[in-house]
């Protein structure tokens, strides 16, 4: 993780393709790097989410805190803020209905499936290409257990198959991404982190 003195806002995602992603998305819309003024935290799991929200609300100054969770991990989520309502100074109740209110943001299946949807499959074979990784895609489709799948379930194992692919691919599919063409959760998360360390400030 990137770290500053006193950090004031964190963006909580699940691994190092979030953070990818999230920094190529936002270089596009000229918001500052990361750590001017929010850092972004690779938490290594969305089951560390009640661990991280903790760490960052024992800082003093107290950062204001943002997050992002796969579908299928919005619940670890939910848990820890109703662990840490008090801290947190809020009477709502979390929900997996109501996390966006809260400053988390959920991807419907991860993060790469909302990019890769919001380029096609077209716009997506064309970002493996770029990256040199067309032959080694063809190569995985003709697998046996991988013959005859949807298209988009091949290109989203195809980018957990060799380290470090994963965060390569995230960041090339957000340099993809047209700016108007920004999937929700993603935009909505962008559009509430600071673009300076005055807005990010808490007031209190």
């Amino acid at each position: 993780m990137d770290t500053l003195d006193e950090p004031v806002t964190w963006v909580l995602v699940e691994g190092p393709s979030d953070v990818a992603a999230l920094r190529v998305l936002r270089a596009a819309r000229g918001i500052a790097p990361d750590g001017e003024p929010c850092v972004l935290v690779d938490m290594g799991g969305a089951t560390n989410i009640r661990r991280e929200l903790g760490r960052a609300l024992a800082r003093r100054p107290r950062p204001r805190v943002l997050g992002l969770c796969d579908e299928r991990e919005a619940h670890y989520f939910v848990r820890a803020l109703e662990a840490h309502r008090d801290d947190l100074g809020t009477h709502v109740v979390p929900t997996l209905e109501n996390l966006s209110h809260l400053g988390f943001f959920v991807c419907r299946r991860d993060l790469e499936d909302e990019l890769m949807r919001a380029l096609g499959t077209h716009g997506t074979r064309a970002v493996i290409d770029d990256l040199g990784l067309g032959p080694a895609f063809e190569a995985f489709t003709r697998q046996l257990a991988w013959q005859g799948r949807p298209l988009l379930d091949q290109l989203r194992r195809f980018g957990t198959t060799t380290s470090g692919r994963k965060e390569l691919l995230a960041g090339a599919l957000a340099a993809a991404v047209e700016l108007d063409a920004t999937p929700p959760p993603l935009a909505a998360l962008l559009d509430a982190m600071p673009t300076t360390a005055d807005e990010s400030r808490p007031s209190a």
